[in-house]
């Protein structure tokens, strides 16, 4: 028995689009998404990815025995540094509106003399910053890094913000100019090399100082700047040759899409192994791809196999949810050797071998790529289906926690280094986290069985986001099953003037499905043509036995978390007793 649904999208800008396939069930869900809902299904996994890459990075300073910046003058308290952090971040954004305001301002008084406007009040702007530097002393270019000490923040953030000048004119040129990518940094790396040459002579000019070095000095670092970036481009260039290589053979042989039928065919109907095989074809085929070309290439060749096979397997996959998928790691091809063209712009700055670095890239992002497996068994992690701001607070804390258990358990340090026992404690706890459903399907069962005769009940009154299900045997005797999730549109959610058998009706058709009950049973009249369930697999002819319908006394999954937390407590303090008992007697160890 399999079990699966349907899903079908609808009016996108008022055209009515077709239906997106799932497998045997009925799900009636109308997936016309804006950009909104799309942030917000995103919004989860991306911060829990952050969270957990500076995480590894503790990790890794910590097992390296690296520490902490020694913070220079008197210690703040916690007030203090909530009311800086406050304060600072309320002046960024005044300045980032007043800069807005000011430009919109401009353009809509001068019209086309507004560029020339802008450019006399930006370089303003650059000297007085500059005049600001020149009143406060260099920052030290001779750090010790046995015993180093954290500057001021403040003092420090005012001898550099006419740095962020370039940046400024990038994100403008981006958002509000609307330019390409390409000329927005070529106007910032104009900035930035005009910085170049003229900083010095005038916070060397404010200081009453002589300026003739100070401008031979900044001509010469514009010229070796250039001669740099040159050599560092000339890798660059190479990869992107490669990947270009690479990109053209698949897409012009049809590799892409055997490489799709080989992991339909390996799989064998194995959700895990197709999410894997998939994981791998999508770091080959995002190989040099451009962010909007590589999820075009993603969605096109690889979202299909996923939503099929997962269908066929008994997995209702939301649609939000596989395109995520494919698209994370067909974007993880950016830091994967040989042609990850992230690591080759990250080693031309740190100087380092290309090939290392994305090693050591792809060493610490893998520890988050657990997140897309997880969001594809568990939806909730991209806040579908979440009913309360109790379940949202539940999921996003127990996520996070799960993440950095994660990372924890493979980095093979929690406090100190952790035993083969903590090590698969924490796996444990992370799998609780993310999956607390798959642990309270072992306690009570998820749906109950209703008769096949109340089939039009159970679809009429079924309220939107919940879902049920129907077994059944077709008329050669193979068994089937349906976990039918009959998510509906709000306006057919109980609201049509439709009710009783009219209303359940009109709910099938929306799928291509007309039902007729003979006594305890139900039959599949016919399957329109094109239709959902004629693509999710329905048959004309095959007899409904039983209704699935939610277990009502099924209890709340995140009842799960509770061991969860006390197994991580109880790590967490294990671990501390090992930490006292490991310090010298005087306690000048610290970790």
């Amino acid at each position: 028995m399999r079990a699966g649904a349907i899903e079908t999208a609808s009016s996108v800008n008022g055209q009515i689009m077709p239906p997106v396939m799932g497998r045997l069930p009925l799900m009636i869900e109308y997936v016309g998404i804006p950009y909104t809902d799309i942030i917000r299904h995103a919004l989860l996994p991306a911060v829990i990815s952050y969270i957990a890459l500076f995480y590894i990075v503790h990790l890794e300073a910590l097992k390296l025995g690296i520490q902490p910046m020694m913070a220079s003058g008197k210690p703040k308290t916690f007030t203090q540094k909530l009311a800086g952090w406050g304060m600072g971040t309320a002046g960024t954004l005044i300045v980032m509106g007043l800069v807005y305001w000011i430009g919109v301002g401009v353009q809509a008084v001068a019209g086309e003399a507004a560029i020339w406007i802008l450019l006399l009040l930006l370089l303003v702007l650059y000297v007085f910053l500059l005049k600001v530097a020149a009143d406060h002393e260099d920052l030290p270019t001779d750090i010790n890094v046995n015993t180093p000490v954290r500057p001021e923040p403040w003092p420090t953030v005012r001898a550099g913000l006419y740095f962020l000048i370039p940046i400024g004119i990038l994100v403008w040129c981006l958002t509000v100019e609307v330019m390409s990518a390409g000329l927005s940094a070529f106007w910032a790396v104009v900035a930035m090399l005009f910085q170049m040459a003229t900083q010095r002579p005038i916070i060397a000019w404010f200081r009453k100082q002589a300026t003739a070095q100070p401008l031979r000095q900044g001509v010469s670092e514009v010229w070796t700047g250039l001669q740099e970036g040159a050599r560092n481009m000339v890798g660059i260039g190479i990869a992107c040759g490669t990947a270009g290589l690479i990109v053209g053979a698949i897409t012009l042989t049809g590799l892409g899409l055997r490489m799709t039928a080989f992991v339909e065919l390996v799989s064998m109907g194995n959700v895990l192994v197709m999410l894997f095989f998939t994981a791998a074809v999508c770091l080959v085929l995002g190989l040099g791809m451009p962010t909007t070309a590589n999820y075009i290439l993603m969605a096109t060749l690889m979202a299909p196999v996923v939503v099929e096979l997962g269908a066929q397997s008994g997995m209702v996959i939301p649609l939000i949810a596989v395109h995520m998928f494919v698209f994370y790691y067909g974007i993880m091809a950016d830091i994967t050797p040989p042609v990850g063209l992230a690591t080759f712009a990250a080693a031309a700055i740190s100087g380092e071998d290309p090939i290392k670095t994305g090693v050591q890239g792809v060493t610490y992002a893998m520890r988050t790529a657990v997140l897309p497996f997880m969001f594809i068994f568990n939806p909730m992690l991209l806040l579908i289906g979440i009913h309360s701001a109790w379940e949202l607070v539940l999921v996003v804390v127990g996520a996070t926690v799960a993440s950095l258990a994660f990372a924890a358990a493979t980095m093979g340090w929690l406090r100190i280094k952790t035993s083969w026992l903590e090590t698969i404690l924490l796996l444990l706890v992370t799998f609780m986290l993310f999956r607390p459903d798959w642990f309270m399907d072992h306690v009570s069962e998820k749906y109950q069985s209703r008769p096949a005769s109340e089939l039009m009940q159970v679809v009429q009154s079924t309220p939107t986001g919940q879902s049920g299900g129907a077994t059944g045997r077709d008329e050669p005797g193979r068994q089937g099953f349906a976990e039918n999730g009959c998510r509906v549109p709000a306006c057919l959610a109980g609201r049509d003037q439709a009710t009783g058998l009219a209303a359940a009706s009109k709910r099938l058709s929306l799928a291509g499905l007309t039902v007729m009950a003979f006594g305890d049973t139900a039959q599949v009249a016919s399957v329109a043509f094109g239709s959902s369930a004629r693509r999710a697999g329905w048959e004309q002819g095959w007899d409904i036995q039983q209704v699935k319908v939610p277990h009502p006394d099924r209890p709340s999954e995140f009842w799960v978390f509770v061991p969860a937390f006390l197994i991580l407590i109880w790590l967490w303090t294990r671990q501390g007793v090992r930490m006292r008992r490991a310090l010298p007697p005087h306690g000048a160890a610290q970790t």
